[in-house]
This record gives C-alpha cells, structure tokens and sequence, in this order.
C-alpha cells in the first residue's frame, strides 16, 4: 500500500496502434516513432520503466531506432499499452477517462469557427463586437488582430484543433476582472452540443507589431458530469496535489492543492520539489509543452528535445523515491509532430508503473479503458493488507530435551505421493517436531491433513534458485495462501557468482517483505556448498538486512549438504534476529546435536 502516488501525464505522448484510429483519421499516427525518427540518442530512464518493451511498438522507426541502442536496459517494474475507450481524443476527455468517467460523445471542435447563435450570445453577454471566429495560432492571432482589436474594442475569439473558445483582449483595453467576467459568461453559453473543454482567457500587452502574451491566462473548464477520481481521493481524506493544467481540465473539483506551471521545465522543477513534501495521496502532474509547443506545430526536434529533458528528470526522480512512494508515467492522447495534420492523434498511451507494489518487471499487455489508471491509484492508496491467520501461528520454541522439536521434517522428493505427505504429517505431529516441509503442490493438501496441529512449510526457486524474483515471489504469495506459514526460498548462486550483492539483496527484501506481509517466515537458503567462506560472510550480511527470518545452509541436493563449520561461521555472521537452519545430510541425532551446538535452531532433516 503506498502513501504517495506520483501521476505523471506526458500530454500527447501517444504510442501508435489504437484500434479505432481510422475512425478519427488517424491512421498510421504514432507519437513515439516520430520522436525516435529525430535521432537514435537513448532514453536510458524510460527504457528501464520499460516503454521499449510494451507490446505493439512494431513501427519501422522504433525498431531502427532499437537496433541502434548499444544496450536497452531490463524493465524494473510494469509496463503496458492502455487504449482509450471515450469517444474523443482531446485532453479533457483523456484526463477525465483515467480519472474514472467516460464520455460517450465527443466534445465539440470548430474548424470553420463557432456558428453565428453562439456570436451573437456572446456579443449579447460582453456588449462587444467578436473578431476573427476561427481556428489560429495564439501568438499570430494578436499579430494579426491586435492592433483592431485596440482600435475598437472588440473581442479576439478564435479556436485551435482542440475544444477550446478563447477569448483574447489587451490588459490595457479590457481589465483582466472583466475579462474573466467575460469568459465565465462564455462558460455558461458553451454548453449542452456546444459544451467545449474549456473557455481560456487570453489576455496579452504591448503594441501593434510587438505584442505579448501574459502569464494571467485563466482556464474556464468543463465539469465532469460525474465524480472522478480526484473527488474519491480528496472525499476520502487524502492530498490531492495539482501540477500544470490538471487544476483547469478538473475545474478544481477533488483538487486540494494547486500548483500551476508554465512549462515542462518549471513542471518538473515543482515536481522534484514535491518528492520532498509530506503528504498522503496523489500528486497529479500534467507536462503541457510536448503537446503545446511541439506536437501540434509538427515540430519533432523540440519534442525529442523535451523528452530527453524528461528522461533525465526521470533518472532524478527514481533516485528520489521513497519506499512507499509509486511512480505512474502515462498519456492522455497523442499529438504526432510527423503527420500533415496539427491536431491531436488517436493513439494508445503507454503506462509506465515503478515502486510500492509494481517494483518487479511485468508485462501488462494491452488494456482497455483509461480508468484502468484510476484503479491502480485507487489501489494503491486505498486498499488494505490482511495478513493469514495460520494454524497454528508461531512456531513454539524448540525443546533442547527433545531434538525432533528442531527439525523441519522433510519430504521433496518428486515421487512423492499423497500417502507419503499424511504418513509424514503424522510422524511428525507424533514426534513434536518444528515443521513439515513439503512440495508446493502439495501445500493445501498438506494444510488440509495438518488440521492445525504443526506448521507447514514449503521452498520457492528449489532447488537451484536461478528463476526471477517475480516467478519467486508468486511462488511464495501462492504457497502463503495456500495455507503455507514458512517459506524456505533458494539464492541465485548466479548473480552471487558475477557478484551482483545488491541484486540478491533486493530479491530477498521483496520476498521477505511479501511473505511477512501474509504473516509467514522466511527461510534464505544460500547453498554453503557452492560458497567461499567470504561469499557466506556477505550473505549472512545481506540476509540480516534484508529482514529474513533464517539462514539455511542447502538445499540437500547440491554436491555436499551441512557442515558444523558453516553453521557455526553463519551463527557468528548473522544478526541476532536471524537464526540459523542447517540442512542436507543430517542422518543422526548425533550430527543434529552438533549442528545446534555449533549454532543452528532448526534443523532440515529428511531420514533423522
């Protein structure tokens, strides 16, 4: 369960392929490859959220751009292609979609301009004539208007590719209160079949021939026609962080803080700003320039340029994250710069999860529905971790008066039969001993049998510990709810071998972390037979802080099994929270003694 969850919106990052592309008119469009037609330089930190391993990417640009890399790095957590199901590709609908409400209809667009009834209510409303009426860039319309506009007064409306009415004016001809009066009065008309996006106030200075812009735009937003996923969140108590235009596609509604932004540049900035603050909740980010300045004025280099910028923002903020921070990368459209047209596209968006419950790579193939998203977050944020009540629950000390109180009794022979699992139950409730310990697919019969009498035990990654730390870690979620309270897991030898330390770490934290966190112990099995006395050393190390329960000498089907030297050299290299199990040839009670001499507080024993 996480605490902070960081929502990033690259707006128009589109990755190509959406299914209903044709009935927009955008067949072909594909946002990604048209950046990576720009150059084969490497975006190190969205490779490794995976955004080159998510299915579909088969576009001759990409794969050029693949073959160039001298080397893609791994996903560290998930990925996936989340198509859209609205009826629209403008970034309101995108946004409002992945926050949870979906739109059967489009909202409207004006390519010739707005029709005469919505003109003369607007006259009607501001007492002022209307100028231009039609789709226009916003720094060429004041070029070509402005200097009208100060001679008479009239309003400068226009439109652009999106659902949007804007209404630019100069500061010194109409006050900026009265042209937020103005807008809010459009607000009211724009609805019903002409319910754009938003109204913008587009307020601008200067004179005729060098005109400004100002950074007092005010964004007059569509409400959603239902609560969404930042009204959930905030209604449930928790922070809502706005940062960019997520404050105006909201209208503010769920949104508990808002920071606006100028820029992709100041965005990040803010953003790498909130990692630092101590909030519960969501942290909802919008990057506007890859749509605003680059996507729709068909400008590839600035756009490759932008996302370059975001990659090693992105490395930072990997760095950055807390443990139980989650980090989602996603679009809300696309905005291909490499086709004729200047609107957005529709496309698929990738979805790029890293952190609190997606730190393991895992493909998500293709989802459908931008809500998707808000499930995660929900998730994430309001869900709740029950642990197993085991029977029985924790294992009972062991009684040096009785050595079978110490022994995990064993059977993981694969000709193992049901009989033999009862037959070992039942010898070993008799006997008193710590556990069983038996094959997973025998876990819930084994449970079943044990009728809570004696704890069961099963291993994960047996017996040669070279499978990935998420097969693993299903492994070891299935086996704990299956009834399993002990888990016995095995090491990769392999990445100790190449001396990746800190790769063995992090799959015995995670796994330690879920296991506990259904109420099971953990077992590291490091295989002593395979180790140099300074490998054992560093894995007593790296076992103790990684929070396992117990080190275990083998698996009892490598080349040798337990020695008294290694029990005793881990006995005196572990934490004092971590005991010692010795496994693997332990025939005699004799040997099982020395073995507890030396150190051990539970022994693996098959034939004792």
């Amino acid at each position: 369960m996480a605490r902070r969850v960081f929502l990033i919106v690259l707006d128009s990052f589109g990755i190509g392929g959406a299914p209903d592309e044709a009935a927009f008119g955008d067949e072909g469009s594909n946002t990604l490859a048209a950046v990576c037609s720009y150059s084969d330089d490497a975006f190190p930190n969205l490779a490794r959220m995976g955004l080159f391993d998510i299915d579909g990417l088969n576009d001759p640009r990409i794969d050029k751009w693949r073959r160039a890399q001298q080397e893609l790095p791994s996903p560290i957590g998930s990925y996936g292609r989340v198509r859209e199901l609205s009826a629209g590709k403008d970034s309101t609908i995108g946004h409002w979609e992945m926050a949870g409400v979906y739109s059967s209809h489009p909202q409207p667009t004006y390519p010739d301009g707005f029709p005469e009834e919505i003109i003369e209510k607007l006259k009607k409303a501001t007492g002022r004539d209307i100028l231009c009426n039609k789709p226009y860039s916003g720094t060429e319309v004041i070029a070509d208007y402005g200097e009208e506009h100060m001679k008479t007064g009239a309003l400068i409306v226009y439109t652009s590719a999106d659902s949007v009415l804007q209404i630019a004016a100069h500061e010194d001809i109409v006050p900026l209160e009265t042209l937020y009066e103005y807008c809010a009065a459009a607000r009211k008309i724009m609805s019903g079949e002409h319910a754009v996006g938003r109204v913008i106030a587009r307020p601008f200075i200067g004179e005729p021939g060098n005109f400004t812009r100002t950074a007092n735009r005010h964004d007059y937003a569509l409400t959603a026609p239902s609560s969404t996923m930042l009204d959930i969140l905030s209604g449930n108590g928790l922070d809502v962080i706005s940062i960019g235009k997520i404050k105006d596609l909201f209208a503010m509604s769920g949104i508990t803080e808002a920071i606006p932004t100028s820029g992709n540049t100041e965005g990040i900035s803010v953003l790498m700003d909130s990692l630092d603050k101590d909030f519960h909740g969501l942290c909802y980010v919008n990057l506007v320039d890859f749509d605003m300045k680059y996507g729709h004025r068909n400008n590839i280099e600035g756009y490759a340029l932008a996302m370059h910028e975001w990659d090693d923002a992105l490395g930072k903020i990997l760095r950055r994250l807390k443990k139980d921070d989650l980090l989602i990368i996603t679009a809300d459209h696309g905005c291909d710069p490499s086709t004729p047209s200047t609107d957005h596209s529709r496309e698929c968006i990738p979805l790029l999860i890293y952190g609190e419950g997606y730190d393991l790579p895992h493909n998500l193939g293709e989802l459908a529905g931008f809500g998707n998203i808000a499930n995660i977050v929900y998730n994430s944020l309001l869900s709740r971790r029950f642990k197993h009540a085991f029977r029985p629950g924790a294992t009972s000390d062991p009684d040096i008066g009785n050595i079978m109180s110490y022994v995990d009794m064993t059977n993981l022979k694969v000709t193992a039969t049901e009989e033999d699992i009862s037959s070992l139950i039942e010898k070993a409730v008799a006997a008193g001993a710590a556990s069983v310990c038996i094959p997973p697919s025998y876990v819930r019969f084994a449970v079943k049998a044990a009728a809570g009498r004696i704890p069961v035990c099963t291993v994960i990654g047996f017996p040669n510990g070279y499978s990935t730390t998420a097969v693993k870690i299903f492994e070891a979620e299935d086996a704990c709810d299956g009834g399993a309270s002990e888990i016995d897991m095995v090491i990769n030898i392999n990445e100790v071998k190449n001396g990746h330390y800190d790769k063995v770490a992090s799959e015995i934290s995670k796994i330690a972390d879920r296991v506990h966190s259904k109420g099971a112990i953990l077992k590291v099995i490091i295989e002593t037979c395979c180790l140099s006395d300074g490998e054992k050393k560093e894995l007593c190390k790296i076992v103790t802080e990684a929070g396992a329960d117990f080190i275990k000498t083998s698996t009892g089907f490598g080349s040798s099994g337990a020695t008294v030297e290694d029990v005793s050299l881990m006995a005196s290299s572990v934490g004092p929270e971590v005991k010692v199990k010795a496994a693997g040839g332990i025939r005699s009670q004799e040997t099982a003694r020395a073995m507890i001499d030396a150190g051990a507080s539970r022994i693996g024993a098959s034939s004792l």
